[in-house]
């Protein structure tokens, strides 16, 4: 029954947020169907934009329940409307989008297959049985494929795939879940895979082929959503062992996918929030524990008590799996320290020494997107590792409005961010850029999310570090202001910011490196801090690097920095017993450097200390990647253990200094006269976590602050983590700690952010 003309009302809506590539256009049709309205839904570059007109009562109706009845997959900031007078629409209608400037819009992530795909591509009667790249409104790819906004198909790598009948059928009703379903596709219109092997291209049953080759020990090079994964069987030590070998990669641990939910429980312990995690939208690589003898090669992850699991999170995975073993290595499709592999020409050229067969498909990945990764191997709160696919790029709310900024982050596990209004958006996880072709991955990710966001930003934050590649991007920008934020300052900001805190807290940021002030190498710092600026209050006691960079690579040279310490001209005897020896030649240089401090600067690192204690009780002295020392030292903890050594609290320099090195001599000399490497490295947990907490206590004391903030890479440590957290809690502190980022150098561009609009906020 239509309204007379003098009882219609007509609203103009913009609704903003994570409001395209979910259902939203889809959503707003029904609900105007519903309650008997007609106008037009579109989506902008911004914004959802709607003209919705009939009754008042429907009208009012239908604008609340636009954020009480959205699309789960929707993340509504905000619902504006403005009254208009009737026009007299005869019917509701989804209009083509509209570019428009300075667009607001947050892309959804990728999402894993749902339920209802999952069924159909099971079914043999579907139309879509076996096919791989069925997709619908509530999951598929999203981020990586788009190329601009709005998010329509015409902006997507699938605008080379023309819809079938029958999909654009679908696609035009609003009563099928794919309606206005973007990547939409079948057997007919769709991308297709084959399987490259030997110089013979196989398209007859391409996933049986490659499951075949799996079962036979061989490595395939797998296209996936967000880049290529080298995969073999996880149940093979040979082939794993060929695949380190290929790789370079002879001691970090590799992810694997199983086939399904009750695999991962069959080699896993899965704490609650491990199995939701693993089911989740997200799909992330889960670290969960071993279980005894769980028929998985000890080459997939040696030296470690937890197994990197993730489950398959798209229809070619899950097709895969049914031919394949049921429990895959499925690590990144790259080079030793180069960016993923996302192109079917650049895999060709770059996996080709290191996989027999490439499973391809034909539909681009735009953007590359590596797996994220979740700790959740306890019964807290999962901690995020890396922070991509599944999860960017959606968008972090902020205490405050933020002028445009871009943050560039730090030199390793870069990310950068873009903050603007009161919203921030973290960039997938880059890596070290260390390399040209990262640093050429890192521009491209930059511009692509400069263009998708519409941002123009002013404003550039960056590390004060002047050799980061990242800094110097930054000074090379044409922008009016540029900010250095200081690397800890940043870690301590964005945990303070991400449990939208602003007031000053007492923050803890322990990592392995970051550009001091003073001309130091800091790294295991207690800071008065807000979100604008910072007093550094504690620091870790010094020591040398002997050889600066070199002290990196080598965890005996911080063992021999300690040693000296400890026992001054006794440690290379100390050392000897250690079974920690040097070349003739290295002897001399280290020697001469710890006694003139030549090209050894003074470090309060806490990942040095980390890195000084695994090589003295011989876990690992040799490190092949980034805080391999310390995840072993963590991994050979004893957990029931309670014992400690006695460390001590000093000022000096006008600094509360946190002394450790009385318990690394009790610790070297438990070892020396037997006591297991287990409990010493237990005792050395729980002292590090005492004389922190007793840093606390003194600096409140001082201060009345009681709210602390915990960051930096040592808190993918569990055991510091909750045992630190524990005792300031019981201690009256309020312990904040990340919950959306991760606590290591992925979360500094946040924090760049942060910092630097607060100042640009005050400064205003």
């Amino acid at each position: 029954m239509r309204v007379p003309k003098e009882r219609l009302v007509r609203k103009i809506v913009r609704v903003s947020g994570v409001v395209q590539g979910v259902g939203f256009r889809p959503f707003v049709a029904l609900l105007a169907s519903r309650y008997r309205l007609c106008g037009w839904v579109r989506n902008t570059s911004g914004t959802v934009e709607i003209e919705i007109e009939g009754s008042p009562e429907y009208v009012d109706t239908f604008v609340d329940s636009l954020l009480s009845e959205a699309p789960p997959l929707a993340q509504i900031t905000s619902v504006s409307s403005l009254d208009a007078d009737p026009i007299g629409y005869s019917h509701f209608e989804i209009r083509e989008s509209t570019a428009e400037e300075g667009g607001r819009c947050v892309i959804p992530a990728d999402i894993a297959v749902c339920e209802e795909c999952l069924q159909e591509i099971a079914d043999p009667k579907n139309r879509r049985f076996h096919y791989a790249f069925t997709n619908c409104t509530n999951c598929g790819p999203r981020y990586t494929i788009v190329r601009r906004v709005p998010y329509d198909r015409a902006n997507t790598t699938m605008a080379s795939f023309a819809m079938c009948t029958d999909c654009a059928a679908e696609y035009h009703s609003s009563h099928d879940r794919r309606f206005h379903a973007e990547p939409i596709a079948c057997p007919q219109c769709g991308p297709r895979v084959w399987l490259e092997n030997e110089g013979e291209i196989v398209e007859s049953e391409p996933l049986r082929r490659a499951g075949e080759l799996l079962f036979q020990g061989r490595i395939v090079a797998i296209k996936g959503l967000g880049g290529f994964h080298l995969a073999c069987d996880a149940r093979s030590d040979g082939v794993v062992r060929m695949l380190r070998s290929r790789k370079g990669r002879s001691a970090k641990p590799f992810a694997i996918m199983v086939r399904d939910i009750k695999e991962a429980e069959r080699i896993c312990e899965l704490t609650p929030q491990a199995r939701e995690l693993l089911l989740s939208r997200q799909r992330p690589i889960v670290l969960a524990r071993k279980k005894p003898s769980p028929g998985i090669s000890e080459q997939v992850a040696p030296s470690n008590k937890n197994l990197g699991v993730m489950l398959p999170y798209t229809p070619l995975h899950v097709l895969l799996l049914e031919y394949s073993p049921a429990a895959l290595v499925m690590t990144s499709g790259n080079l030793s320290e180069e960016p993923l592999v996302f192109t079917n020409s650049l895999a060709r050229e770059k996996l080709a020494g290191l996989a027999d067969a490439f499973l391809m498909h034909d539909r681009d990945i735009h953007i590359p997107c590596d797996d994220s990764v979740v700790r959740a191997d306890y019964s807290e709160e999962p901690v995020l590792i890396r922070r991509a696919r599944g999860y960017v790029p959606e968008a972090i709310q902020l205490p405050f409005e933020s002028p445009e900024i871009l943050a560039v982050g730090a030199e390793q596990k870069n990310t950068f961010c873009l903050a603007w209004e009161q919203q921030a958006v973290v960039s997938q996880h880059i890596g070290d850029l260390d390399t040209a072709e990262t640093l050429d991955y890192f521009k491209y990710a930059v511009d692509h999310f400069l263009a998708l966001f519409g941002r123009r930003p002013a404003i550039v934050a960056h590390d004060l570090h002047p050799a980061y590649m990242s800094s110097q991007y930054a000074k090379a920008m044409q922008v009016d202001t540029r900010v250095g934020v200081q690397h800890h300052h940043a870690h301590v900001a964005a945990c303070l910011a991400e449990n939208g805190c602003t007031d000053r807290c007492i923050g803890i940021a322990l990592d392995g490196t970051g550009y001091g002030t003073e001309g130091t190498v800091w790294g295991g710092e207690l800071l008065l801090a807000d979100l604008k600026d910072f007093e550094r209050v504690g620091r870790f006691a010094v020591v040398r690097m002997p050889g600066g960079e070199a002290s990196i690579r080598d965890p005996c040279r911080m063992a021999l920095a300690y040693l000296q310490s400890a026992y001054q001209d006794k440690c290379w005897d100390i050392a000897n017993s250690l079974g920690i020896k040097f070349s003739e030649l290295e002897t001399r240089v280290i020697k001469r450097q710890l006694e003139t401090g030549l090209n050894s600067p003074l470090t309060s690192s806490a990942g040095r200390l980390f890195d000084a204690v695994s090589a003295a009780l011989g876990v690992c002295r040799e490190r092949t990647y980034e805080g391999q020392p310390a995840a072993e030292l963590e991994a050979a903890v004893d957990e029931t253990e309670g014992g400690s050594y006695a460390g001590r609290l000093y000022y000096a320099e006008g600094l509360l200094n946190l002394d450790f090195t009385p318990i690394f001599r009790c610790a070297v000399e438990e070892f020396l006269s037997g006591t297991s490497v287990q409990t010493v490295a237990a005792r050395f947990h729980n002292s590090l976590v005492d004389l922190l907490a007793r840093a606390c206590e003194d600096i409140r004391n001082r201060t009345r602050i009681s709210t602390i903030a915990l960051s930096g890479g040592v808190f993918q440590n569990a055991i510091i983590t909750i045992k630190l957290s524990e005792r300031l809690r019981a201690s009256g502190f309020d312990v904040l700690m990340h919950r959306v980022l991760p606590p290591n150098d992925a979360c500094i561009s946040f924090g760049q952010a942060i910092v630097a609009a607060s100042r640009h906020i005050i400064k205003g």
